[in-house]
């Protein structure tokens, strides 16, 4: 029976000795014959085994290789070698699933993050990986407590659309119609009314339109779930897949929205570090090592423990767009051609000019509100300036945006101007106009995306190194 087993974690944290325990496990290292580091995923510490002389026949001693699964019975016992308080003295060991040692990857040394994306699905046996989705996991636990504690209802909102929230254009396209030769109208377009749906449909961009839906019934709700962009963008910020976090929320402004975004990202950061220390401990020292290897200019201020409490300890400052774009021109950054892309009213901001005003300027997160409504979607509600809109993002240390939300234009007349001035068709559209027509209100959402958040937290400076298994142009493993 496999449900006796101990787990190495709750194993370690005991003080009881004496007493009988079955562990199970992948072999890490095996020295002398004798000693055994096993380690089960639910910790990055090992627990040592000792394999009395005598009990394992040599057969069985030839099996134990790094990566071999073992199911081990013995006697926890004080530990007199240095780093652990206590071991197992082992009374049967079994050899569940053998590994190759010659052919295994993951051998007991140093492998570059570049390696282990090659062999995603072994790399969670890592240390780097193993802590990176232990925390992963809290987030997303995190996520669904911070909003069930403050009474949202969480909605699933469809994966296959026939809308695009964002107006990018960028998605992948949903069909079971031939690819070779697809069924055509009189003009010679593709005739998808003969497609599965009857019309062109899509991967979704975002849920939150359909998420106003149902703020417009339950007041507060959230979703959270894959998204897709098919954006040919190679960088260590973009995947083709993503999750993403999007509470919407009735009877709410643009300030209720960034007080709940603030709150919420501090909630998780909270939350990982409260319950996953030993993770964060260990990836905060393997960030310094990787800072060592950086020249001096381009090492990080903080570490990530630092990083981390920081800005739980700090309010995020809170500026506009065209404060942020008087900064960035009055910068030594700009002034002296630092900046790859020029700066002037009416830019969407880079990533480096995200970084300067988080890392130089301010030395904290930022949130910046007022873009201008040329750059940002229909839906957000225009500012009486006829310029801007009650648009806001929270911009991080290390990644830039991290949250991107908005007020919603509730006023029926003013969306319906606006998606014309956009070229959105308001007759397709109906069914989102209808939440103005029939009972509407002010509110207000955002959108945070989870592996950047993953990111920020775990300290890790490639996005494809904090989902299980990434999805980018011309990559699509496993």
């Amino acid at each position: 029976m496999f449900n006796k087993r101990v787990k190495i974690k709750h194993l370690l944290e005991s003080v009881e000795t004496g007493n009988e325990v079955t562990v199970m496990g992948w072999v890490r290292t095996f020295r002398n014959n004798q000693f055994i580091a096993l380690n089960d995923g639910s910790t990055n510490n090992n627990l040592q085994v000792v394999a009395e002389l005598g009990l394992l026949d040599e057969t069985t001693i030839k099996r134990i290789t790094t990566g071999s699964s073992l199911k081990i019975t013995g006697k926890v016992v004080p530990s007199l070698g240095k780093g652990q308080t206590i071991e197992v003295k082992a009374s049967s060991i079994e050899v569940l699933g053998d590994s190759d040692a010659d052919k295994y990857p993951l051998q007991p040394k140093k492998h570059s993050l570049e390696f282990l994306r090659e062999i995603a699905h072994l790399r969670f046996r890592t240390n780097t990986f193993g802590s990176v989705f232990r925390i992963r996991h809290s987030l997303a636990f995190a996520v669904h407590k911070f909003f069930n504690d403050k009474g949202f209802v969480y909605l699933h909102t469809p994966i296959i659309t026939s809308s695009d929230a964002e107006g990018a254009g960028e998605m992948f396209r949903v069909t079971t119609l031939p690819l070779g030769n697809p069924p055509t109208t009189e003009d010679g377009s593709i005739d998808f009314k003969e497609d599965f749906f009857g019309k062109s449909t899509n991967l979704t961009v975002s849920g939150q339109l359909e998420g106003e839906l149902g703020a417009m019934a339950f007041s507060e709700i959230y979703t959270f779930g894959p998204t897709f962009r098919a954006e040919n963008s190679n960088t260590t910020r973009h995947l083709a897949e993503f999750w993403m976090i999007e509470p919407e929320m009735a009877f709410c402004d643009i300030e209720d929205n960034m007080n709940l975004a603030e709150e919420f990202m501090k909630y998780l950061i909270q939350y990982a570090i409260e319950n996953n220390r030993e993770d964060v401990e260990f990836l905060n020292s393997r960030l310094a090592e990787e800072e060592k290897q950086k020249p001096q200019n381009e090492r990080s201020e903080f570490g990530l423990i630092e990083k981390l409490e920081f800005v739980l300890n700090n309010n995020f400052e809170r500026i506009t767009y065209t404060q942020a774009i008087d900064i960035l021109l009055e910068s030594p950054a700009y002034k002296k051609k630092k900046f790859k892309y020029d700066v002037k009213w009416g830019i969407d901001l880079q990533s480096e000019h995200e970084r300067y005003l988080v890392e130089k300027h301010f030395k904290k997160p930022v949130i910046v509100t007022g873009y201008p409504k040329e750059i940002k979607a229909f839906y957000m509600r225009q500012n009486e300036d006829g310029k801007t809109v009650a648009a806001m993002d929270i911009l991080a240390p290390g990644i830039g945006e991290i949250v991107g939300g908005s007020q919603r234009e509730e006023r029926l007349e003013k969306l319906e101007e606006r998606m014309r001035e956009m070229q959105i068709p308001i007759e397709e559209m109906s069914w989102y106009l209808d939440t103005r027509r029939f009972g509407t209100v002010p509110h207000a959402g955002f959108g945070l995306g989870f592996e950047r958040l993953v990111q920020f937290v775990t300290g890790m400076t490639n996005i494809r190194d904090v989902i299980a298994f990434a999805r980018t142009p011309k990559n699509c493993e496993f």
